[in-house]
């Protein structure tokens, strides 16, 4: 199984970036997803997640943290094994080293890091002011 996260780099404040994570070596589509972030000095902390399909139509439950709530979206698309953060209206707060993240079991979000299986080498994010 392999995760590999991308779309990092440097972007003022107010500005915008779109994070991916190719997924390989899973049957994605039947996988939650989750992201992280750890700044330095921090500990890892829970930013979105989103389930696997729910029901026979195309449903998925999502959550984001209070932190990034109105400003970050996650997405997945199963038919390109990638799953997606959009990052909106961004702030140096939100400096980080962003990780993707795959867990298995019934669609369900899990804001822990210990809940996940496998993760992504993470790519870093950094907010100018």
């Amino acid at each position: 199984v392999q995760l590999q996260a991308s779309g990092g780099g440097l972007v003022q404040a107010g500005g915008s970036l779109r994070l991916s994570c190719a997924a390989s070596g899973l049957t994605f589509s039947r996988y939650n997803m989750g992201w992280f972030r750890q700044a330095p000095g921090k500990e890892r902390e829970f930013v979105a997640a989103i389930t696997w399909n729910i029901g026979r139509i195309r449903y998925y439950e999502t959550d984001v943290a209070d932190s990034v709530k109105g400003r970050f979206t996650i997405s997945r698309d199963n038919a390109k094994n990638t799953g997606s953060l959009q990052m909106n209206s961004l702030k140096p707060e939100d400096t980080a080293v962003y990780y993707c993240a795959a867990r298995t079991g019934p669609p369900s979000i899990r804001k822990l890091p210990e809940n996940y299986d496998y993760w992504g080498q993470g790519t870093q994010v950094t907010v100018s002011s």
